[in-house]
């Protein structure tokens, strides 16, 4: 159900109803400008700004300048929008399914559940757990601690390596630096494409 100064005529706000008539071309014209920018649809900003405006009407009355209420009310509903959109994960077809280590660009879409890609997938996690082995110092029994299917707490890890809880995020992230560097120079430089300059 969509609301427009139309369909709230009818309501209890019926005095309203020349405002929100004469907001609506500037409400419209708004949210059409500021959609693009927040990654929604047009019709999703006007309808919560629609409803900011309605509930501002039964506990404060109309704003005394409409116009640029709108305007910022508008922008608000965007930021909102962006900020929503930015903290949102999308969530996996199959939530029950195990942690995908990366996809090969190698291996098409459409062979997804292939052999061939159980493959790959198994050997990228070989290879994450040789390099692992081979980290300094303690790097191996946090990583190991981190990469387990358990997945243990902070606590948990800090624990079992008779360390502090504050010096493991630190450690954690030197020890992924160096697991990175070392995977980094283990993988090829992919082949350069088309005619060489």
């Amino acid at each position: 159900m969509t609301i427009s100064a139309r369909s709230v005529s009818s309501g209890p706000s019926a005095p309203h109803d020349r405002l929100l008539r004469t907001l609506r071309p500037l409400l419209v014209a708004e949210a059409r400008a500021e959609a693009p920018a927040a990654a929604v649809e047009p019709g999703d900003l006007e309808q919560a700004v629609w409803l900011r405006l309605l509930e501002r009407l039964d506990c404060q009355g109309p704003p005394a300048d409409a116009a640029r209420w709108v305007r910022s009310a508008v922008r608000a509903e965007a930021r909102r929008a962006r900020r929503t959109a930015a903290r949102e994960i999308p969530y996996a077809a199959d939530p029950a399914a195990p942690l995908d280590l990366g996809g090969d660009p190698a291996v098409p879409a459409d062979h997804a559940g292939a052999p061939e890609r159980a493959v790959l997938v198994a050997e990228r996690r070989r290879a994450v757990r040789r390099a692992v082995g081979r980290t300094p110092g303690r790097c191996p029994r946090l990583l190991t601690a981190m990469l387990s299917p358990n997945d243990p707490t902070y606590r948990e890890i800090a624990g079992e390596l008779g360390m502090s809880q504050g010096s493991l995020g630190p450690m954690r992230s030197r020890c992924l630096g160096c697991l990175r560097r070392m995977l980094a120079a283990e993988v090829a430089a992919p082949e350069r494409r088309g005619k060489e300059r």
